[in-house]
This record gives structure tokens, C-alpha cells and sequence, in this order.
């Protein structure tokens, strides 16, 4: 039954407050980070490769597809972000309705407004089948307050 249920869209469940933190309201970004999704000759990235935030900090993350494929953009821990990975290699066309990511086709822009409540590394990915592997995650460093 859960794989059914995977197979539609990927939708809250989660809880507002997880590991990484909890959605932030856009009025609240003490500052916005442009981040680009592509492809390169090496592979796929993310850019820029890591982020430092402090305890307590919501970012806008401005997210655009600057690649000729879609990606996403998700924020959560290494550990979840396995998790889907393995979800999204069964599911590839699995939709997200999720505050902690963002899918663009190429071309597009979309944003995730997040709140970092706790201290600790995160990451940030493309969970696509493929994109992880191929360069496109990086690690989120959270300083305490």
C-alpha cells in the first residue's frame, strides 16, 4: 500500500518541524541565496557547492534551472535525503508537494523559504535518478546563535 502511495505525490508528512528546520515565511528571509541547477562536463552541480547559515537564519533560496533537464532542490538531512533518493529510484516521476524543495523543468525558477532551527549539517540535493551521483547535493553548515 505505502508504494502506491508513493507513486502519486510526495505530499507533507513530514511534519512542519524536521531535522533541517521548518518553512519560513518569505517576509522573514534575512537574506536571499541565488542557487543554479545544471549540467556540466564533469557531470551535474549545484551551485554554490556548500552554504554556511546561522542557528535561527531564513533564507530564500532563489533556485533557477540553468540546465537543459529538470532537477530539484531539496533541503533535509544526509540521511533523509538517502531515504527519498531510494524512494525516487523506484518512483522517478514521483511529484513533490513538499516546503523543503523545489522541481524545474529547465529554464524555470522557483524558491524554498527555509527557517534553520537547529544547528548541525544538512545538505542540499537533486534527488533525481542519476543527478545525485553525478554531483548535484552539497552540505548546508548551521552555526549555533
Amino acid at each position: 500500500m505505502g508504494d502506491a502511495l508513493a507513486a502519486g505525490t510526495h505530499a507533507g508528512g513530514h511534519g512542519d518541524e524536521m531535522a533541517a528546520g521548518s518553512p519560513g515565511k518569505a517576509s522573514a528571509a534575512t537574506r536571499t541565496i541565488g542557487i543554479a541547477l545544471k549540467e556540466t562536463d564533469e557531470g551535474m552541480a549545484i551551485e554554490p557547492a556548500s552554504l554556511q547559515v546561522k542557528q535561527g537564519e531564513t533564507i530564500r533560496f532563489q533556485v533557477t534551472n540553468i540546465g537543459e533537464i529538470e532537477h530539484e532542490f531539496v533541503v533535509d538531512t544526509h540521511v533523509r535525503n538517502q531515504e527519498h533518493k531510494k524512494i525516487m529510484a523506484k518512483f522517478p516521476d514521483m511529484e513533490h508537494d513538499d516546503p523543503n524543495s523545489v522541481r524545474l523543468d529547465a529554464g524555470e525558477q522557483g524558491e524554498v523559504v527555509w527557517t534553520f532551527s537547529n544547528a548541525g549539517t544538512f545538505e542540499f540535493a537533486c534527488l533525481i535518478p542519476g543527478h545525485y551521483e553525478s554531483g548535484m547535493h552539497g552540505d548546508i553548515s548551521v552555526g549555533r546563535k
